[in-house]
């Protein structure tokens, strides 16, 4: 049964600017993808890439990762957070607060999340750490040159990942290619077989 999506207001949503999203980090944590910043239906519902068009989920099942197509518009499912959580598969945000757009961030919002990510990592220790967002990773953790794909180096001893943003606004990315990108990160975290 598909939840119904809550209705809000432009001005509804404008309320949650600078609202906190809960990390999504459990036991036994393998993957941990991570999100630039919350958007505003995001903190609205508290639950990640809750925006519809938002490619994350589609993604993600066409990954293998998730068994079904989840729909977090409305909030998750605990039986969805379950399966993730069974799975080893966390998320969370370089900037915990939510905005209209990530470009609202600013360099040293970044750079701050870059130190407190750095921090979540040690604590929760995943094998791999997916960053969906190239440009935002190069500006925290001052890696200008950096290319999507495999680091050539590991944040607080785990794999670390750079993928592209599944938000609708990185148009030259389809649910395919994210997929094939996520399911990458999913094979090197044992998350999905090889």
């Amino acid at each position: 049964m598909t939840p119904t999506r809550p209705r809000f207001t432009r001005d509804q949503l404008k309320a949650f600017h600078g609202a906190r999203v809960d990390d999504l980090v459990g036991p036994g944590l393998r993957l941990l993808f991570v999100g630039i910043n919350p958007g505003l239906w995001t903190a609205a519902v508290n639950a990640h890439f809750a925006r519809a068009g938002n490619r994350f989920w589609p993604a993600l099942y066409r990954a293998g990762i998730t068994g079904h197509l989840v729909d977090a518009s409305a909030g998750m499912d605990p039986a969805d957070l379950g399966q993730l959580v069974d799975k080893g598969v966390g998320i969370s945000n370089l900037v915990p607060f939510a905005s209209a757009r990530a470009d609202e961030l600013t360099a040293e919002q970044l750079r701050e999340g870059a130190t407190s990510l750095t921090a979540l990592v040690a604590r929760t220790r995943p094998a791999v750490v997916a960053v969906l967002g190239l440009t935002a990773y190069r500006q925290a953790f001052a890696r200008p040159r950096a290319k999507a794909g495999r680091q050539d180096v590991d944040l607080a001893g785990a794999e670390l990942w750079v993928l592209p943003n599944p938000s609708g606004l990185n148009a030259h990315e389809t649910a395919d290619s994210l997929a094939r990108a996520y399911r990458a990160a999913a094979v090197a975290a044992g998350v999905v077989p090889g």
